[in-house]
């Protein structure tokens, strides 16, 4: 019995059936017209070049296409066999090739190289991407030689500056917001145009900035809901580093944010319940962090124009703030006498607590002029480890995320006051010298750093904006000097005393003859402090702004006599040996 099972596997395949002709076309025919054998007709020269340069270019697009494949499916498959040392060395020798393609940008060989360079290079940006101190420019700066400029625009006390280059913004306590356009070096502001030398001597350059635009408040609209401005005194400023922001705060609770071209308001926040005394941007970002005499820290998002979150903790108000890259904030909180280091992602923080004082001895001067820190008034952070706080006894603090308690304390930073008249200490006809209480010292009333390097500026109301820099240890903090003012003995001359109203520094003797320049003095209080670097990584220098008013930010507990209202504005050159070798670098 047969079945499909029991026949042969060769009898199994079936046979294919032949191919049968496709129908053809039937074509009308007429009875003139013959049966004739057909014969393809010729086609034009054109369409058969037409033809081979399209068959051509599909061909060569195959082709490419089938390469990138191939290299991309070699890609892929190096990428997944390699291991992590082997990535993280392909990782490196692209990064070394791009820097020494900016480098032949600049004009120079790959052969021209050094590895020194390179190597600093890398080290720098190993230093900034983990937020520490990685340029010392301190001693690279001619601070006894920086140029001054006073400028003003008939307005009250100066509370706060903001630096966007070239742009300054500042704020008054008569509700004045003031956009400043600083001024180009002088080498750059009449560029020649022309490959003939002019005839004429070139014009005395401009050192005086100019005023671009002014947005003033309305005190009378306190009560209107509605109104997008200031109501009350301004007491600070920020500015975010796209130049796309401007934010004021003020004794009105009141925080807006302006469009910095044009000095509109775009969004008023009333969440704080007291005065907003400090505003600090992300470094990079618009993230925002707001301080308050409400004893909170706001974090505010101005991509969105959007509240984020509040930071509890201060035991009194906090009067300033400041923050670089990371997600942190720092803060003091005055008379609870502590610095917060605010990690908003991990939403913790850290407390350094201080109130003490520097115990030793020293000479020439009094025991009880040594007073006790009463409240911690500003901040600045130095790099992500490291930043500095200043205090209403005149002392400057160094501080470490590592160590609860200061690393180093500066004590009397901007000197002693005058001392008083036995009839100013007393009440009596003849008062004895006992009465006199001792000299007291000047409050750190400014305080700024230059991110990342181991510069540092302060002042107060001795006249004077003196530089600091840290010890290459990073333990201490050593003077460097006063800006723009050569003389060995500014401690001994008070404010006021030896600045008469103009800004000449000659000043002539009663016998005609011209005497020596006399050390120039700011003349008020420096209420606030900015900076930023004069060319590719400060090469052409740096500009400092100082905040300049007769009383000060806060109050006016203390007034000067003949200060002045408005800011000042130092061009601080580099120095000779700087020049020399960065000219010696590049050849």
């Amino acid at each position: 019995m047969s079945s499909f099972f029991t026949i042969p596997g060769a009898q199994k395949k079936r046979k294919r059936a032949p191919a049968t002709e496709l129908p053809k076309k039937r074509v009308a025919t007429t009875k003139s017209s013959k049966v004739a054998p057909s014969k393809p007709a010729p086609t034009p020269k054109n369409r058969v070049e037409r033809d081979e340069s399209i068959s051509g270019s599909d061909s060569e697009s195959d082709g490419a296409i089938d390469d990138n494949e191939v290299h991309e499916s070699a890609s892929d498959s190096e990428g997944e066999g390699e291991t992590a040392a082997e990535k993280r060395l392909r990782l490196a020798e692209r990064y070394l090739e791009n820097v020494r393609q900016q480098a032949d940008e600049t004009g120079f060989d790959a052969e021209d190289i050094d590895r020194d360079i390179i190597a600093a290079r890398l080290q720098e940006d190993v230093a900034e991407a983990k937020g520490k101190v990685y340029r010392a420019i301190a001693t690279e700066l001619a601070v006894d030689q920086a140029s001054h400029t006073l400028f003003r625009c008939n307005t009250h006390a100066t509370t706060s500056v903001a630096i966007c280059a070239p742009y300054a913004y500042t704020v008054t306590k008569d509700r004045c917001l003031i956009k400043w356009k600083l001024q180009e070096l002088p080498a750059n502001q009449y560029p020649q145009t022309t490959k003939k030398k002019p005839k004429k001597p070139p014009a005395p350059p401009r050192r005086q900035p100019t005023k671009v635009a002014m947005v003033k408040g309305n005190q009378s609209k306190a009560n209107d809901k509605n109104y997008q401005g200031h109501v009350a005194d301004i007491l600070c400023v920020a500015v975010s580093q796209d130049g796309r922001y401007v934010v004021t705060g003020g004794a009105d609770k009141r925080m807006i944010v302006w469009d910095a071209k044009s000095l509109k308001p775009q969004r008023v926040f009333t969440h704080h319940r007291d005065a907003v005394t400090g505003l600090a941007f992300r470094r990079g970002t618009n993230q925002l962090y707001s301080a308050s005499k409400d004893r909170t820290v706001k974090v505010w998002s101005l991509d969105e124009l959007a509240y984020v979150e509040t930071l509890f903790g201060h035991q009194d108000e906090v009067l300033d703030i400041d923050a670089l890259a990371q997600e942190r904030c720092i803060s003091v909180g005055a008379r609870d006498r502590t610095a917060r280091l605010w990690k908003v992602v991990e939403e913790t923080q850290l407390v350094f607590r201080g109130g003490s004082i520097d115990k030793k001895q020293k000479p020439n001067i009094d025991p009880r002029s040594l007073a006790h820190e009463g409240s911690m008034d500003r901040v600045a952070m130095i790099d992500d480890e490291l930043f500095v706080t200043g205090s209403d006894n005149g002392s400057l603090a160094l501080w470490s995320i590592q160590k609860k308690k200061p690393l180093y304390i500066l004590t009397q930073a901007h000197g002693l006051e005058q001392p008083l008249l036995p009839t100013e200490a007393s009440a009596e006809e003849f008062p004895l010298p006992k009465v006199v209480p001792p000299p007291q010292p000047r409050w750190i009333t400014a305080l700024r750093t230059l991110p990342y390097s181991n510069l540092i500026l302060s002042g107060s109301w001795d006249g004077y904006v003196r530089v600091w820099r840290l010890s290459e240890d990073k333990r201490k903090i050593e003077p460097v000097g006063v800006l723009g003012n050569p003389s060995s003995s500014v401690d001994v001359v008070p404010n006021g005393v030896s600045a008469n109203d103009s800004d000449d520094e000659m000043v002539d003797s009663t016998d005609g003859t011209k005497a020596t320049p006399e050390p120039w003095l700011v003349k008020g209080v420096i209420n606030d402090l900015a900076l930023f670097e004069r060319g590719e990584r400060g090469k052409d220098g740096l500009c400092v702004v100082a905040g300049v008013g007769k009383d000060l930010r806060l109050g006016k507990w203390k007034q000067i006599k003949g200060g002045k209202n408005g800011a000042v504005v130092f061009e601080v050159p580099r120095t000779k040996k700087s020049l020399e070798k960065e000219a010696a670098e590049e050849d």
